[in-house]
């Protein structure tokens, strides 16, 4: 239930639909399969239903390709995605950390090539990051990615494989800000890398920073200074023949939006991923009932 983003995209292989009860006329949402696109399918699925649609839940499908996939087949109709996913992953372009033009960029790409239709965005930016402890950020004045570039060689790094041939990854952190050769990599699944941190294996972590363990008072995420890191802004991707045909899908949607800000989905990830353990749809309940929206 706690699968990362990072370990959807790096997993490949294809997976069953989980399909839950309904179909017809119904609205069919889907997500990926780690903790943050869960509770933001079951986000837009209740969304839509307390709207007075019906919803048939196709979540945990797998990684971007399998939902892209699905979309693009009609069997889900819309789902979760990051502009940042949409622009590398699928587009093959070069990473953008300008929200608005990113943002556009993908929502003009996707109506002109898959007939996808970007609702509103939410302002979190669930984009990549460094972290450290603060022991080793104070040991070694680190504050920024630019200090980190300039004392890698002294420290070792956790991440998972992915992130050391990305262009948004240790290659372009290379490139932009010169050094990162770290002492040591080390290759660690994804799940275990906060684990990894705390008990002295690593030095510093690849993050993203919605991820509810951030807030703990330990950590401290380094500044991208030279601003490496793509947008990840967060938003529904609707088949343009589904929102045609039910155009009022998009008000409670783009209703929602503008409350999943940073601070909002690290609170939600952590009730699922933390020590509470709570279920998505239950964590997505909540939320939306303590702001009038269900």
């Amino acid at each position: 239930m706690n699968l990362t983003r990072a370990r959807a995209l790096a997993f490949i292989a294809a997976a069953p639909l989980a399909v839950s009860c309904g179909g017809g006329d119904s609205v069919k949402v889907g997500s990926k399969n780690f903790t943050e696109e869960l509770i933001l399918g079951e986000l837009y699925a209740q969304s839509l239903e307390s709207a007075g649609l019906r919803v048939t839940r196709k979540l945990n499908l797998g990684t971007t390709d399998i939902a892209m996939a699905a979309l693009q087949r009609g069997e889900i109709d819309l789902y979760p995605e990051y502009t940042g996913t949409a622009l590398l992953t699928v587009l093959h372009l070069p990473p953008d950390s300008d929200p608005k033009r990113s943002y556009l960029t993908v929502k003009n790409a996707y109506a002109k090539q898959y007939a996808l239709e970007w609702l509103a965005p939410a302002p979190m930016n669930d984009t990549q990051a460094l972290a450290t402890t603060r022991e080793v950020a104070g040991r070694y004045a680190l504050g920024h990615l630019s200090d980190l570039a300039a004392k890698a060689n002294e420290l070792r790094l956790g991440a998972v494989p992915e992130f050391l041939t990305r262009a948004d990854g240790l290659p372009g952190l290379q490139k932009r800000y010169g050094g990162f050769r770290f002492k040591q990599v080390k290759r660690i699944d994804n799940g275990l890398k906060y684990q990894a941190l705390e008990h002295g294996d690593v030095d510093v972590i690849i993050a993203f920073s919605t991820e509810g363990q951030l807030k703990a008072d330990s950590l401290v995420v380094l500044e991208d200074d030279k601003h490496l890191f793509p947008s990840y802004a967060v938003a529904p991707v609707v088949r343009k023949a589904t929102l045609d045909a039910k155009p009022s899908l998009a008000q409670p949607l783009n209703k929602l939006a503008p409350l999943l800000t940073n601070e909002v989905m690290q609170n939600l990830n952590l009730q699922v991923d933390g020590k509470l353990k709570r279920e998505p749809a239950d964590v997505a309940r909540d939320f939306l009932k303590q702001n009038g929206l269900a």
